[in-house]
């Protein structure tokens, strides 16, 4: 999995954006949000029972990660039809705000992405800043949903660009580091 410092690959795939007729699908690329930062996160599968409700928490906080300038992009190794008609079938799917990715074997190989045993998207979690650089990278086993305040908290942490200690919290004073003189 991409670590931290690394910088983040190019995507163009295929995105479930709508369950609308005829506006269901569209291409998205990291390009497309060049300057901005991006907040990507990766589930296992479609109809699945973890994966809705970190998706329909991921939605929830699009204004929150929206007001810190960033977007959120979800996704899976599953194609946008899969998507589709998964958010077709469950209620909480049906008005999502933000694009489910068809995370492509080369862009699950390009992140780092696969769970080897189950051949699945990992769940996890990517913060990639203006840059282009990953600057938080998580992976939960397949069982345990994350928690998407956390995702916030790091994010607002990164933007401070100062030094935050453990627990630090928006609007929290950070770290400065005190030189001992010698002598």
């Amino acid at each position: 999995m991409l670590s931290p410092g690394s910088k983040s690959p190019d995507f163009n795939v295929q995105a479930c954006v709508s369950i609308e007729k005829g506006k269901e699908f569209k291409k998205v690329s990291n390009k497309d949000y060049a300057g901005k930062w991006i907040v990507f996160y990766t589930y296992p599968k479609d109809f699945t029972f973890v994966c809705p409700t970190e998706i329909v928490e991921f939605d929830k906080k699009l204004k929150d990660f929206g007001d810190r300038g960033a977007v959120l992009l979800g996704g899976s190794m599953d194609n946008e039809f899969s998507h589709l008609a998964w958010r077709n079938d469950h209620a909480d799917l049906k008005k999502l705000n933000h694009p489910l990715l068809h995370v492509t074997p080369a862009m699950a190989d390009a992140f780092g992405l696969m769970q080897p045993q189950e051949q699945v998207a990992l769940r996890a979690t990517f913060i990639i800043d203006p840059n282009g650089v990953v600057r938080y990278a998580s992976a939960n086993d397949l069982s345990v949903g994350r928690n998407v305040d956390e995702v916030v908290r790091v994010l607002d942490g990164l933007q401070t660009d100062e030094l935050c200690p453990c627990n630090w919290k928006k609007g929290e004073e950070t770290l400065t580091a005190k030189i001992k003189k010698a002598g």
